[in-house]
């Protein structure tokens, strides 16, 4: 009620300087144009007109709505709507003059208290009163500015007690201009912006809103020190790759609090766009050391009005591979997994995002029941699968082999054995790196899933079979960073196993990318790896997360090493020796396909079919045998 009050004040206090204004203009140019002249029957012909002079402009003001202007936030537009709604008052007053002459003519009038001035007077007062009335509302608007920048510099303690941050902005660019104008007119309640960086030599000594441009970005760190920065806003969306990486990795190492503008917001001066609303805290994935691959979705088309089943679909992995799907159209997608409440949330949330189109059918059920299977194949008939169900996380398998080579190899062996006998055009299988010279049980049965891929590529009239090799998916389910991001909300410590350890690393949407253009590649058998770039070292992972959420490594947050897991390697392969003589690139120069193993087709098949019969202790054995390479630890 009071800010209502202190509106219809404000808005009182306008129309009363208008009228004021309008009324002097008028009265200042009619004694001009009769050369500083005025008698008292001139007077009073004025004053009688004053009344419709100022119904119409205060008229169009209302109809143009300038009196609903925040004036303080006012723009360009704001400015020219004010002009016109002068003009066409100007207009009005006009033809009151004239109809009012025509009138005293009739009436055959003495006094005549309308008449039509000349044009000149017109022109001259609408001018005068745009700049005069504009020039008041400037006058406003310079003065709450003063006084917030006298608050800003004063740097005095803010009403909640405690001293406003000092942001320092990365851009000078349309974002950073919007952020610093989007502060301000907040009365600078989120911090007080007190330096720019920008790389264009041309800004730097330049300032935007009274902040000064001071540097280039390469000088993050010392400018942070310099003005005493608690919080950075990185607004260049312009900056990519290796670029925008180093800048981070600055701007992370000053300690401060970072936030940056999310991707694809663009400002334009449009009054629906918030700056402070687009920005987002720095993630781990902004400082991989390798710029995110770029796919053809062309190439994904071959899903497009079809029967899609994904086995283990409800996963982390799964459900990111059935949303990029479904972005391809597809006629239906069927989720296959044994867990129920993660593949019913997927559903829900393609539902929502796509209406029903596609269609979202969840079957549950196991991939190691090959009845089951059928049923499933048997009621839809999906054109395409991507094989994603597996036990994948390696030290648990490392305590239940038998369970692995079950879930694994059979139920790889059961869906490639389906798919191919009903005819399905493309198998995909989701394999790993670390199937190359596996160390663990989980390698070495992804490599059997390989095999078994290869084996039914040869036999296979209809189906082609490929799979997808990749290393560690970033915020997966049993991934490093999830651990990590548990650990930090505990206090810490995070713990690394050894300070050597590396892993090569993408993103969840990169690997399912990846694995839907891999069908739309495969001529059967191959294994496709994706260009991972350099690996990165867990522990250097472990310190950028830790200074990302605002804490020093090893001081606030300690690091601790507990020493290599059962079956865990200090370095991934992404192929094997054997591999690479053959091996090309495709049509995307960072998918490369592996030239094909030769492998005892006879023996696979042979150990497959009594995995029913075998004791579970002689898992590993079983495993040795079918891969030469495999180095058990037990």
């Amino acid at each position: 009620m009071n800010q209502k009050r202190k509106i219809g004040k404000r808005t009182l206090v306008l129309v009363l300087a208008d009228c004021m204004i309008t009324n002097c203009i008028y009265f200042l140019m009619v004694f001009f144009h009769w050369n500083f002249y005025m008698d008292l029957q001139l007077a009073m012909r004025l004053c009688f007109r004053l009344p419709f002079i100022i119904l119409c402009y205060l008229g169009f003001n209302t109809l143009f709505r300038v009196y609903k202007t925040m004036w303080r936030y006012a723009g360009l537009f704001d400015i020219l709507r004010f002009a016109f709604s002068s003009v066409f008052a100007t207009v009005g007053v006009w033809i009151c003059d004239y109809i009012g002459m025509k009138i005293c003519q009739r009436l055959h009038s003495e006094t005549l208290y309308f008449n039509v001035l000349p044009l000149s007077v017109y022109i001259d007062s609408c001018l005068l009163i745009i700049v005069c009335c504009l020039s008041l509302r400037i006058f406003y608007r310079s003065v709450r500015l003063m006084i917030k920048e006298g608050k800003r510099h004063s740097e005095k303690e803010g009403r909640t007690g405690m001293a406003q941050k000092r942001i320092l902005v990365i851009g000078a660019g349309n974002l950073g201009n919007a952020l610093i104008t989007e502060l301000q007119l907040t009365d600078y309640r989120l911090g007080v912006p007190v330096a720019i960086l920008d790389d264009d030599a041309k800004k730097i000594g330049m300032s935007i809103v009274s902040t000064p441009i001071v540097g280039n970005c390469g000088q993050v760190g010392e400018t942070a020190k310099k003005y005493g920065i608690d919080l950075i806003y990185f607004y260049i969306t312009e900056s990519h790759g290796t670029r925008k990486r180093e800048l981070l990795e600055k701007i992370v190492d000053t300690g401060c609090t970072v936030k940056m503008a999310t991707e694809h917001n663009e400002f334009t001066g449009e009054r629906n766009k918030s700056a402070l609303k687009a920005a987002r805290q720095v993630d781990i994935l902004d400082l991989l050391s390798r710029p995110p691959v770029e796919l053809n979705p062309d190439v994904c088309k071959y899903v497009t009005d079809e029967v899609v089943l994904v086995t283990g679909g409800g996963g982390s992995i799964g459900s990111e591979l059935c949303r990029q799907i479904a972005k391809y159209a597809p006629e239906k997608i069927v989720i296959f997994d044994i867990y129920e409440n993660n593949a019913y949330a997927l559903k829900n949330s393609l539902d929502r995002q796509y209406f029903g189109t596609p269609q979202i059918e969840i079957r549950i059920g196991s991939v190691r029941e090959e009845t089951r299977l059928r049923e499933v194949f048997t009621e839809f008939h999906p054109t395409s699968v991507f094989h994603a169900a597996a036990h994948k996380h390696v030290p648990l398998m490392e305590d239940s082999p038998y369970e692995a080579i079950k879930n694994n190899i059979l139920g790889t062996y059961n869906t490639a054995k389906v798919a191919d006998e009903f005819g399905v055009r493309n198998f995909v299988l989701l394999s790993t790196d670390k199937a190359v010279n596996p160390t663990n049980v989980m390698g070495a049965t992804k490599r059997c899933c390989e095999l078994v891929v290869q084996h039914f590529a040869k036999i296979s009239e209809n189906t082609k079979f490929a799979a997808v090799r990749f290393g560690n998916v970033l915020g997966s389910n049993g991934s490093v960073i999830p651990l990590f991001k548990e650990q930090l909300e505990n206090g810490g410590p995070l713990t690394v196993t050894h300070p050597d350890i590396t892993r090569y690393f993408m993103t969840i949407p990169e690997a399912a990318q990846l694995v839907v253009q891999a069908g739309g590649l495969a001529k059967g058998g191959e294994i496709f790896v994706l260009d991972m770039g350099e690996p990165v070292k867990i522990i250097s992972l472990a310190e950028k997360l830790i200074k990302l959420s605002g804490y020093e490594p090893y001081v606030d947050i300690d690091i601790q090493f507990t020493g290599l897991r059962p079956g865990e390697k200090l370095y991934e392969e992404l192929i094997l020796p054997s591999e690479k003589e053959g091996m090309h690139k495709t049509q995307n120069d960072k998918i490369f396909v592996t030239a094909p193993y030769d492998f005892d087709d006879n023996l696979l098949m042979d150990h497959i079919a009594n995995i029913g019969k075998m004791q579970p202790d002689t898992a590993r054995a079983f495993l040795k045998d079918l891969v030469p390479n495999y180095k058990a630890d037990k």
